[in-house]
């Protein structure tokens, strides 16, 4: 078993955005999107960048585990998201989308 679709599912199309591709249809291909979407937005100068650096750690810690450390790591990384709509929006601004 793995990360539940559904909870990334919130985040999948800003960080695609970001990262300049088509949504991430696993939890690897998210994690890396993140990575990808994280420098994308560090170049970009916005604020919290980091965040989606620290998110992706912990899934990637989180699809390794199992059971109850799963969840723990999953609810820690989907916490680093939280910024992730704002950020996204302030990139679109800057790139004219």
């Amino acid at each position: 078993m793995t990360i539940a679709p559904s909870i990334l599912a919130t985040y999948t199309d800003n960080i695609a955005f970001v990262a300049e591709t088509s949504p991430a249809q696993t939890p690897d291909e998210f994690v890396n999107q993140l990575e990808t979407a994280a420098r994308n937005l560090t170049a970009a100068r916005i604020n919290g960048a980091e965040d989606l650096e620290t998110a992706a750690t912990y899934l990637i810690d989180a699809i390794h585990a199992k059971g109850t450390e799963r969840q723990v790591l999953t609810k820690q990384a989907v916490s680093y998201l939280a910024n992730t709509r704002d950020m996204v929006d302030e990139y679109r601004a800057m790139v004219g989308d």
